[in-house]
């Protein structure tokens, strides 16, 4: 078992298995790796499924218990099904972050090798407004979900980040996810500034909260990260909130791969990072010891000045709430 100085044990392994991207989203962070690239034939410095399938291998060792992928766009990698094999052979909660685009033609094949769980961020339901936030069309995105479902990757939990532009269609998304019967769940992600910039396109995801909350029949936490789950009219509704958040970095469980093999123990840094490349599983493993002996929370340690967050804006802060109802469309202009 591998636990940071600050007694955070590593459970979770998120691994980039590719930076390529044939969207172009606006607020993309690139796994804090930088620009995104445009999709081309696989290229050389990105990881093989022998290589995938080490890491994975020497972190169950360690006690390592999910695996997600993500990119860029993973379903990019023609070879992304036997990925998911090699690592279901180590580790059973295999899951994947995806844009869509290519889900609709992939989603039994992936499900069929093991895959448990899926991810598809969709920020709006209007192809207009989706198209000039993703650079990308909604239509083989929502057949791409369509498919995930059917081939029993449910629920499928869609990922919305929350951000000045997208937060007038929250209502329209929370009606949606009420609608599947259970099919779909909601995971608001604050939009992250620290890598990006354009702090202007935040919003107050502790007002967001707190309107969650107003409406909700029932709020979980989950351990991870001490995420809030809201219950809201048939819809369940997840918030990751970690921009100036230290109690979400002080619960974060996970160690990131990046797509050339390289072990990193915060998406916010790229000063962390421990190679992999040629190791046989000793070097893997003194590469986790490594990365984990130097991991500590973002918030709170790595950057002690930021803002701390208002104690009236906290759930349960009626004052702080928008006073439209999340259950009524946005407002007019």
């Amino acid at each position: 078992m591998l636990t940071d100085r600050h007694g955070r044990i590593v459970t979770d392994l998120r691994i980039s298995v590719t930076r390529r991207c044939n969207f172009r989203c606006v607020y993309c962070h690139d796994e804090g790796q930088g620009p995104v690239l445009r999709p081309t034939a696989r290229v050389p410095e990105e990881m093989t499924p022998e290589h995938v399938e080490r890491i994975v291998r020497v972190g169950a060792g360690f006690d390592v218990r999910s695996v997600k992928f993500t990119g860029g766009e993973p379903l990019l990698r023609t070879d992304l099904v036997e990925i998911v094999e090699r690592t279901r052979r180590h580790v059973e909660d295999v899951s994947l972050t995806t844009n869509g685009a290519f889900l609709a033609d992939q989603a039994a094949s992936l499900a069929a090798a093991g895959l448990r769980r899926i991810n598809v961020s969709v920020d709006s339901l209007d192809p207009d407004e989706f198209r000039d936030l993703r650079k990308g069309h909604l239509e083989p995105v929502l057949d791409g979900i369509r498919a995930a479902i059917a081939a029993g990757l449910r629920p499928v939990k869609l990922n919305m980040v929350v951000m000045k532009r997208t937060l007038p269609r929250l209502p329209d998304m929370i009606r949606h996810i009420g609608a599947s019967e259970g099919a779909l769940v909601l995971q608001l992600i604050e939009f992250m500034p620290e890598i990006i910039g354009h702090r202007d396109w935040m919003v107050d995801i502790l007002e967001v909260k707190a309107a969650l909350e107003s409406e909700a029949e029932r709020v979980e936490v989950r351990s991870m990260h001490h995420r809030s789950i809201y219950h809201i009219h048939g819809a369940q509704v997840e918030v990751v909130d970690p921009v100036h958040n230290a109690e979400f970095c002080f619960n974060c469980r996970r160690v990131r791969v990046t797509h050339d093999g390289c072990l990193k123990g915060c998406l916010n840094r790229d000063d962390d990072h421990v190679s992999t490349a040629g190791l046989d599983d000793d070097g893997v493993r003194e590469a986790f010891g490594k990365v984990v002996e130097n991991r500590v929370p973002y918030y709170g340690v790595h950057v002690q000045d930021y803002p701390r967050r208002r104690p009236s804006s906290w759930p349960g802060s009626r004052e702080s709430a928008p006073s439209r109802s999340l259950a009524q469309g946005p407002a007019a202009p």
